[in-house]
C-alpha cells in the first residue's frame, strides 16, 4: 500500500486512535463515518456481508478524508488476506487467532518474501494500478501496512507470550464478546472476569511493544480502556448507532403522545 498510513503514523506517535465497525455494505455510509473525524473504519467481512468490490469503494471513501480503511477478514486465510491488502486497506485485521502458529501464518500471508509468502501483482489499487512501482512496491507495502489479530479465547490467552513473540504483528485486539462467550458469560463484557482479562492482556501486549485494542459500546468506556493502556479503540457499530438514533426519536414521540 503506497498511500500514507494515517493509522500507523498516529500509533507510532504514541496517540490513541478511535474507529468503528462498518457492517453496512455502503461507500456512502463509509463516507459519512469518515466525515465524523474517526481515525479508522473497520470494513467487516467476517460478521458483515461486505464483499471485496464494495469494500474497495468503502476504502476509497475513507482515503478521500484521510481516514485509514481497515478490513476484518474471515480468518487466517491466504486469499482473503491477499485480496484485502490488494484493495489498498491500511491494516488487515484477522480474527480467530488462537495460537502462535496461526499468528505466524497470518503474518506470512500479509508480508511479501522474504518476510512472508504474499502473492504479488503490482497492478492493484494498493500498487496504484501500474507496473511503474513494481520494483519498490513489496518493500514499501511491507513497511507501510499494519497487521492486527484477535485474541478471543482461552487457548490464545494461555499462549499469549508465544503469540506476542511473533515478528510482524502490530495490533493485538482483545475481542471481549468472544472472550465473554469463552468464559461462559456471553455478552457480559463488563463482568470483572472479562475486564480483568482485558487489563492483564493489555499490559502484556504493551510491554511486548505492540498496540492493544478492544471494542467499547458506551462513550464513558473510552476513558476506562485508555487507563488500561489500550491505544486502538473501536466504538460501537454503524448499524447499532443508526438504529439507536431512530429508536430514541421514536421513544420521544411515544412519550410525548402517551
Amino acid at each position: 500500500m503506497r498511500k500514507q498510513n494515517h493509522l500507523k503514523t498516529k500509533l507510532e506517535a504514541g496517540k490513541a486512535v478511535l474507529g468503528t465497525w462498518a457492517m453496512i455494505p455502503s461507500a456512502v455510509t463509509a463516507d459519512i463515518l469518515s466525515l465524523a473525524g474517526l481515525d479508522f473504519i473497520i470494513i467487516d467481512s467476517e460478521h458483515g456481508s461486505i464483499g471485496y468490490e464494495t469494500a474497495t469503494t468503502m476504502a476509497m471513501a475513507c482515503d478521500s478524508h484521510g481516514v485509514s480503511p481497515v478490513m476484518r477478514v474471515g480468518g487466517v486465510d491466504e486469499a482473503m488476506i491477499l485480496r484485502a491488502l490488494d484493495i489498498g486497506v491500511h491494516c488487515v485485521q484477522v480474527p480467530n487467532v488462537h495460537t502462535a502458529a496461526a499468528a505466524a501464518e497470518a503474518v506470512s500471508w500479509a508480508k511479501y518474501p522474504p518476510l512472508g509468502r504474499r502473492g504479488f501483482s503490482p497492478v492493484t489499487r494498493a500498487g496504484d494500478y501500474t507496473f511503474d512501482f513494481a520494483t519498490e512496491h513489496t518493500g514499501v507495502a511491507d513497511t507501510n501496512t499494519l497487521i492486527a489479530i484477535h485474541i478471543e479465547g482461552e487457548e490464545a490467552i494461555a499462549g499469549i507470550d508465544e503469540i506476542l513473540a511473533i515478528a510482524g504483528l502490530d495490533i493485538i485486539f482483545v475481542g471481549v464478546y468472544d472472550l465473554s462467550k469463552a468464559l461462559g458469560i456471553p455478552g457480559q463484557v463488563t463482568d470483572e472476569r472479562v475486564v480483568g482479562r482485558l487489563r492483564e492482556l493489555s499490559a502484556k501486549i504493551a510491554a511486548a511493544g505492540k498496540y492493544p485494542g478492544t471494542i467499547v459500546t458506551r462513550e464513558e468506556q473510552i476513558a476506562e480502556v485508555l487507563s488500561y493502556g489500550i491505544k486502538y479503540i473501536t466504538y460501537s457499530v454503524d448499524a447499532e448507532i443508526l438504529g439507536a438514533g431512530y429508536k430514541s426519536a421514536k421513544a420521544a414521540l411515544d412519550a410525548a403522545t402517551a
